[in-house]
């Protein structure tokens, strides 16, 4: 131990001792280190599996957060255009949403979501970014039912916005969301591709909305009216927000010595005009020069 601790001499014995040993070692430690490998094996796949189900978990948030996403700006693009289309339009509106559909299918009617108490009445005119939808039919309090144009018992007064020419546009008796053109003689100027607004006629509709355009016209010499068909603009089948046009409420008169002119006295003028009511028919005497 002295001779090796200061002059080294057993170094190489202990060498090719260690190296002798090598394969013992070796073999010695084979159990531990196959106990590792199948513990890294069956561990890994475990981890593996584990984080490839939590990738796809992750994966299916991603997705409807994407969808939701989408969904958002698709609404959002249609309620810019809603918008945009308000502002063509004089007079108020009523922003509404389309929440159900009529289950008769001889009955092409929406339910949305506003009724009486937000002022909604019989008669209103339905609309979306596109063009026009269809009428108010019938109003509840919360909610109220229209018929669409596309109805066979709508007729929507139209005009072709090229020349001016007017028909009457009905909904098709089938199921096909189409409008058909009512009276058109064979002499009116009506071709394919020609946009049909609203005339204004019955003062129900808004003057020159966009409503349908003409898919197909047949003349037959024959016959005494064409055959004309539209399709219309209003996204019908797909788009859920839409807006009704308010209707102007006269406001009564509450001076009551002008609803009754008796009220006024003998000193009232007797020449000046009475105020005639709605509907109201006024007969005048006959003068000595009419006799």
């Amino acid at each position: 131990m002295f001779a090796d601790s200061r002059f080294g001499y057993l170094e190489k014995v202990r060498f090719g001792l260690g190296y002798a040993t090598v394969p013992v070692y070796w073999v010695a430690d084979v159990p531990t280190r196959l106990s590792l490998w199948i513990d890294d094996v069956f561990v890994s796949r475990t981890d593996l599996l584990q984080e490839n189900e939590l990738l796809r978990t992750q994966l299916l948030i991603s997705r409807r957060e994407l969808q939701l996403v989408e969904s958002l700006t698709s609404e959002n693009n249609r309620l810019l255009e809603l918008r945009e289309a308000t502002q063509s339009i004089g007079g108020e509106v009523l922003p509404a949403e389309i929440i159900n559909i009529s289950p008769d299918p001889y009955s092409k009617r929406v339910l949305i979501n506003k009724g009486a108490r937000d002022g909604v009445v019989v008669g209103q005119a339905l609309l979306d970014a596109n063009g026009l939808m269809g009428q108010v039919d019938e109003v509840l309090s919360y909610t109220s039912w229209v018929l669409l144009v596309t109805d066979f018992h709508h007729v929507t007064p139209v005009e072709v916005n090229r020349n001016g020419e007017r028909a009457l546009a009905r909904g098709s008796r089938g199921s096909a969301s189409e409008l058909e053109l009512e009276f058109v003689t064979q002499t009116q100027d009506m071709r394919v591709g020609d946009l049909l607004v609203s005339s204004g006629m019955g003062q129900v509709y808004p003057k020159n909305y966009p409503v349908a355009e003409i898919i197909s016209v047949y003349a037959d010499a024959g016959q005494d009216f064409a055959v004309v068909k539209a399709r219309p603009l209003a996204q019908i089948a797909s788009t859920r927000h839409v807006m009704v046009v308010l209707q102007k409420a006269t406001a009564p008169i509450e001076d009551s010595s002008i609803r009754d002119p008796a009220a006024a006295g003998p000193e009232a003028d007797a020449s000046l005009p009475l105020p005639v009511a709605q509907g109201q028919v006024i007969r005048l005497a006959p003068t000595p020069d009419d006799q």
